[in-house]
């Protein structure tokens, strides 16, 4: 019986330091097996946790291969710019092989005004009411559909922010984010001419020019929400017009002194403070 409590018995060990020419112990540590591997495992969750720390919340997570530096975000718009005038240029060289096909057939050449026409999908310097209406047709009925799932705002449900179902006002790159101390807005470029839509039902409080904004609209929507749409090339709506969620409400442009192209500056306002548009719509 006496062997077998021996066995049972727990071994401590004890870590010591001494001094070699005085031999006095300065500091002893004693500890179990089981001390020793919970603090073991304990330094190395702490390490891991710091490392993890380091890497996701400083800049050294650049250095990671794969990862987008702000060199990859600008190569990635210089690329969208890119792409968008070599289709307008494939654009011209499709109409130049039609009017020499036309030509040799002996058939008369497109006028320019076709050009304009034809070159409407990658950029157009005017949009017809009839374009739009089309436009506002398909949206509408896109908008529909969502509504029989429930997903618009109906007017009588009083929903917070984050329960509303936006719709996206442009599709395009964000080229500056929101920042609320000093850019408490997003801005998105999108090709010259695309058409901006309404992000909810609502009432135009404002349609007009200022000389840092252009071209301005803002839209009072329910539930204390206001969304704005700024530097645009055209309002096709005037104060006190209903809209609906994702009917166009202007033209993208370049217009006002607080601009360097075509982009759209939007922003989004609830219960009097500037939120961040990103957190409730899909661009």
């Amino acid at each position: 019986m006496a062997q077998h409590n021996k066995k049972e018995k727990i071994r401590n060990f004890r870590l010591a330091l001494v001094d070699d020419e005085t031999h006095k112990t300065l500091l002893v540590a004693r500890f179990s097996k089981t001390n020793f591997l919970i603090a073991a495992v304990s330094a190395v969750v702490i390490i891991c946790l710091g490392i993890y720390v380091v890497v996701a919340y400083t800049p050294i997570r650049t250095l990671i291969p794969g990862y987008p530096d702000a060199r990859a975000k600008r190569a990635a718009i210089q690329n969208a710019i890119k792409i968008d005038s070599l289709e307008l240029l494939v654009s011209r060289w499709e109409l130049y092989s039609e009017n020499m096909r036309r030509v040799l057939e002996g058939e008369d050449p497109v006028r320019i005004d076709s050009l304009i026409k034809k070159m409407a999908q990658s950029g157009k310097t005017e949009i017809s009411d009839r374009q739009i209406r089309e436009k506002d047709s398909i949206l509408r009925m896109n908008v529909s559909k969502e509504e029989q799932f429930g997903l618009s705002v109906s007017k009588s449900r009083n929903l917070h922010i984050e329960g509303t179902h936006f719709f996206c006002p442009l599709k395009g790159i964000i080229t500056q984010g929101y920042d609320p101390s000093i850019h408490p807005y997003i801005d998105i470029t999108a090709p010259a001419n695309s058409l901006v839509h309404a992000v909810l039902d609502g009432s135009v409080i404002y349609s007009g020019w200022s000389d840092d904004s252009g071209y301005t609209i803002q839209i009072q929507h329910a539930n204390d929400i206001i969304s704005i749409y700024k530097h645009n090339q055209k309002l096709l709506k005037k104060v006190g017009d209903k809209v609906s969620a994702g009917e166009p409400v202007a033209i993208v442009g370049n217009t006002g002194t607080l601009t360097t192209g075509e982009h759209l500056h939007f922003e989004l306002w609830y219960k009097g403070e500037a939120v961040d548009p990103t957190k409730y719509i899909n661009f």
